[in-house]
């Protein structure tokens, strides 16, 4: 349970509630959906067949309600499953696949549910003029939340195309089975295609959650390391992305940016650029772009351009951290959260109570999300209307966005997302799909517009940064007797301990952000994570334990207790002694209803300052999986990428301008850094399914940083840990 904005939540709450999360800054409130009018609107796009929707309350829908002032209102759409005259089967979800593999998993449990090849099923995703109002592919919420939707709209699917079969075929329908892509009548042995069923008809029917459905033990397709879907594609560099769309007539668009952040246009000189044959120069307010045959001639007109901008001074990253403690609230920031977590005793008396006392400081550095895919958007018009093409993790929050833009309603906006090379959390906002719907509509033809990897680096927003300062007591026997946790600006994702104490006080403070922040892989957990799971290791050196036995002696909760004990068997911990250089860490944690643990063997050598990561070990509990293979993959990923920021990833500023806006000066890991991988899978079958594309990179972090902690006797509080090496990080600490 957490307390946040003054809810008192249960531990599944956060599945209904999005909005408790403090970081997720970027985040407003959906649109709704029709369900009379798209039923037919449906049957005119898709055909005849039969079309099964499944009807969510506006909770599970994440929508606000469809009545002004009237409540709730009718149920919304979640789904939408259409089986044509021909046997396609075509699933419909608002959710967007942005490199998590999400549509591998969902068309499996499809295709459990219909007892048909998955390579039979077509997962049509994230089109607004197709697809349910969803409001994002965010929070770890697909695999809890859309794949029971789809399972259910297919199992029912399932009992109509029995229901048809009996009628059709004039037999009993006890004697019908559903068997890979058929009904199947056991006594007759007689079979049906499912195109044989459907041809002819329009049949619509909705159904609500009450539908049963497979249970996990009883599964042959979900469940299973079914290969990607469109694999091939992926690896050939045949499957398209926005960048790879092409329109007839197709120009090129560029937009002037300021000259450091928070600056303000005073006059812009066009002329240069207007002289340019082939460019148009684009103005509307302060926004002005360039549209030409040729992303070269594009970038030329925009240089050309010669424009004065007014800025304010700004806060350097060497004074963040302190900038941060001297402007709270206010902003974005302070307007969410902050006050009392769920704080019970008296810190005083525990502290009072402690034979060992450390107190400390931990602070977190911005970092970018860096994706593969930098922002992109084609924007085409036709008859008043703008379709645009881009990568987003919320397509209808971009549709409002681009309709509020550009003048137009929203019915005259559609959002497609090709699948996106890469999110992290930080495609939440379509900036590129406005900035190309506004060069279209002015330009009369199709434009493409691609970010530069400068301008992502720049003008895309952060991982918070934050400072995180925790006072504890321990007793002498290794139980804990104190917990104080503040966390100012990071965020409250994950700030609640699952380690006992009699005597807690755990608060989110928000506070003025200098630079454009928002969600980031985890949110707050990889900072959270990271001081809590520190502290506790300097806790259990105080009074000379095992720092294992000393998490497991704080622990009740069996989940999080048995992936810590299920790492530290794969790793060997306890069995042997680090070589000299080397030492091993532990951190375990849990975010978003699944939990993780790390153990981590590092090689530090306080003489030439030189960290390596040699051997990651990470035990992962989701609850039922739904493919085992991918998701190794996710957690191997989740712990490489979380390895930046533990060791080197930060975001450098002065004055309003980011200093380190390319990959030259922005280092990511590399395959030098990549450390031996082993994965451990808990499939709890018996717990519903939650996500796994954020939890695993929690707990790499503070592993690595006990590990150095073990090997050297330095005690790094800061991410990243290393940037410059060991000797430079120890110096500054």
């Amino acid at each position: 349970r957490s307390e946040v904005r003054g809810q008192d939540l249960t531990p599944d709450s956060w599945l209904l509630t999005p909005e408790i999360e403090p970081e997720r800054y970027e985040l407003h409130d959906g649109v709704d959906f029709d369900w009379e009018h798209s039923r037919r609107e449906f049957f005119r796009i898709a055909g005849a067949g039969l079309i099964v929707a499944l009807l969510v309350d506006r909770l599970e829908a994440q929508q606000p309600p469809r009545r002004p002032g009237g409540g709730q209102g009718p149920q919304d759409i979640g789904a939408w499953l259409h089986i044509g005259e021909d046997g396609k089967i075509t699933v419909y979800t608002g959710k967007v696949e942005v490199g998590q593999n999400i549509r591998t998993s969902l068309t499996q449990v499809v295709a459990e549910e219909l007892r048909t090849p998955v390579e039979r099923i077509h997962l049509l995703m994230a089109d607004t003029q197709l697809t349910p109002f969803d409001a994002g592919t965010f929070g770890s919420g697909t695999s809890p939340r859309m794949a029971p939707q789809l399972r259910r709209a297919a199992a029912a699917a399932r009992e109509v195309l029995l229901d048809m079969a009996a009628e059709q075929g004039n037999v009993k329908r006890d004697s019908l089975v559903v068997q890979d892509g058929k009904v199947i009548d056991s006594q007759s042995k007689k079979s049906f295609e499912f195109g044989q069923l459907t041809k002819g008809k329009k049949i619509a029917k909705a159904i609500g959650q009450n539908v049963g459905t497979t249970p996990p033990e009883k599964w042959k397709i979900a469940g299973t390391s079914v290969p990607k879907v469109d694999g091939r594609a992926f690896v050939t560099g045949g499957h398209k992305y926005t960048s790879d769309v092409k329109r007839p007539g197709m120009l090129f668009g560029k937009v002037l940016r300021p000259a450091s952040l928070k600056a303000s246009l005073v006059s812009a000189d066009t002329s240069a650029a207007d002289a340019m044959p082939d460019v148009k120069v684009v103005r509307n307010g302060d926004f002005i772009g360039v549209v030409a045959p040729t992303e070269y001639a594009a970038a030329q007109g925009v240089a050309a351009i010669k424009a004065e901008w007014k800025s304010t001074p700004q806060p350097s990253s060497e004074e963040l951290f302190k900038y941060l403690k001297e402007h709270p609230g206010g902003g974005r920031g302070g307007g969410f959260g902050g006050g009392a977590g769920r704080n019970r005793g008296s810190i005083a008396d525990g502290l009072k109570a402690a034979d060992h006392k450390i107190q400390a400081t931990y602070t977190i550095a911005y970092i970018a999300h860096a994706p593969l895919e930098p922002r992109a958007a084609v924007a085409e018009w036709i008859d008043g209307s703008v379709t645009v093409w881009t990568g987003t993790q919320v397509p209808f929050r971009v549709k409002g966005e681009v309709a509020s833009a550009v003048g137009v309603a929203q019915d005259k906006v559609r959002i497609i997302v090709p699948d996106t090379g890469s999110g992290y959390g930080g495609k939440h906002n379509g900036e590129a799909a406005v900035e190309a719907a506004k060069l279209a509509k002015a330009a009369g033809k199709p434009v493409t517009l691609v970010w530069t990897r400068e301008e992502e680096f720049t003008w895309a927003y952060f991982r918070p940064a934050g400072v995180i300062e925790v006072n504890a007591g321990v007793a002498k026997d290794g139980t804990l007797t104190a917990w104080e946790f503040h966390n100012y600006n990071s965020g409250a994702s994950a700030i609640q301990s699952l380690y006992e104490s009699p005597n807690k006080r755990i608060e989110f403070h928000g506070t003025e952000s200098p630079l454009r922040q928002g969600s980031y892989r985890a949110l707050a957990a990889t900072a959270n994570h990271f001081a809590r799971e520190s502290h506790m290791d300097d806790l259990a050196h105080a009074v000379k334990m095992d720092p294992l036995e000393f998490r497991l002696k704080n622990l009740k909760d069996a989940r999080l207790r048995a992936v810590l004990e299920a790492a530290a068997k794969q790793f060997g911990w306890g069995k042997s002694k680090a070589e000299a250089g080397h030492g091993f860490g532990i951190a375990g944690g849990t975010e978003k209803g699944s939990f993780v643990a790390t153990c981590a063997e590092v090689a530090a050598d306080a003489t030439t300052g030189r960290v390596k990561v040699i051997r990651a070990v990470t035990a992962f509990e989701c609850g039922a999986i739904l493919n085992p293979d991918h998701l190794k993959s996710q957690i191997e990923g989740a712990v490489v990428m979380g390895l930046g920021g533990a060791l080197f990833e930060a975001i450098h500023f002065a004055n309003g301008k980011i200093l380190n806006a390319r990959f030259s000066d922005y280092r990511v890991p590399r395959f030098a850094d990549t450390p031996i991988l082993e994965t451990v899978l808990l499939d709890r079958t018996d717990l519903p399914s939650a996500g796994a594309g954020e939890t695993p990179i929690v707990a790499i972090a503070p592993a690595v940083g006990n590990a150095i902690f073990a090997a050297t006797g330095i005690r790094l509080r800061s991410l990243p840990m290393v940037p410059d090496g060991l000797k430079v990080a120890e110096k500054k600490r």
